[in-house]
């Protein structure tokens, strides 16, 4: 197993799609892109054919149910989680009962590394051996997906992942970690420093802010520092600003770390600060802020106790 691959001409002959959403809506314009006058067919499905208007006036072709996308080579899944995927696997009009060659699934979603383990078993089952799974979750957000230059995590045997490298480049930089779960894990590893570092820019934000300081000069400040990070440079200004417009719910925070709990006592790691993560995260979900961007850490912390004093 290699963590790199070389380099690739051109993208399978047909690439499916399923998931539109922040993330997936701009991977997909990525593909379209890279596709440019090869032979590749992009083909879409979505809940709404009206929200895959932008990438279908872009080229893509459109999939009336997931189905369609079994004769594709490689299906990428943008979607929440393995019953997601479930609802759009399954069924007379699911992916598994239109495959009929050789395809590999890309689940891009944060999910339960066994979960996939087991998809992968029940796939191959389902179609003959002809469909595989492998995982390939990311990370570097709306931007960089909107850049092309999310980090790809990715975990599979040597001949899925080779099947799906060149589609996965076209997202940003994939690294083939391991067997499959590999790149869940790593994700779950990934999440645990996203997480506690947007807690604790909420929490700097609130002593900050309570105490006088100019938040957005602080931040540029510490920006240059230690404290500096992707985390802080891309959501700096939405923390002073107080904006949360989801780009990417704070909730989802929750399953991710339950998935990392879940991997922390299999493998018999003590991980105290994952565990007051989860409880943090869960409580600020059920305080209703959980719909919002994960820079709500502000809102959150502001919001636990009133401030005592303020420096004028």
């Amino acid at each position: 197993m290699s963590s790199q691959r070389g380099p690739h001409t051109a993208l399978p002959p047909i690439v499916g799609f399923i998931g539109l959403g922040a993330m997936g809506a701009p991977m997909a314009r990525n593909l379209l892109t890279a596709a440019g006058g090869s032979p590749t067919r992009v083909i879409v499905n979505h809940r709404s054919r009206d929200r895959a208007s932008a990438i279908l006036d872009a080229g893509a072709e459109w999939a009336g149910t997931p189905r369609a996308l079994g004769a594709a080579d490689v299906i990428v899944l943008m979607l929440p989680d393995l019953p997601q995927v479930d609802e759009v696997l399954d069924g007379p009009d699911g992916i598994l009962a239109g495959i009929d060659s050789p395809t590999v699934l890309v689940i891009g979603s944060t999910s339960s590394a066994q979960g996939v383990r087991d998809l992968d078993e029940r796939v191959r089952a389902a179609t003959g051996g002809l469909a595989g799974v492998i995982d390939a979750p990311v990370s570097g957000g709306e931007d960089g997906a909107i850049a092309g230059t999310l980090s790809i995590m990715v975990g599979g045997a040597d001949e899925p992942v080779d099947t799906a490298w060149s589609t996965l480049e076209t997202f940003g930089t994939p690294v083939h970690l391991g067997p499959l779960g590999s790149g869940e894990i790593a994700k779950y590893c990934n999440q645990i420093i996203v997480a506690s570092t947007i807690m604790a820019l909420g929490e700097a934000a609130v002593l900050a802010d309570r105490s006088g300081i100019d938040l957005g000069a602080m931040f540029d400040l510490l920006e240059g520092g230690y404290a500096g990070s992707r985390v802080l440079a891309t959501r700096k200004q939405r923390i002073v600003d107080e904006d949360y417009s989801p780009s990417g719910p704070a909730k989802f925070m929750v399953k991710d770390l339950t998935y990392a709990t879940i991997e922390a006592e299999r493998t018999g790691t003590t991980a105290p600060q994952l565990h007051s993560l989860l409880d943090q995260f869960t409580r600020l979900t059920e305080e209703g802020y959980g719909d919002q961007d994960i820079s709500v850490t502000r809102a959150y912390i502001d919001s636990l106790t009133p401030p005592r004093t303020r420096i004028d």
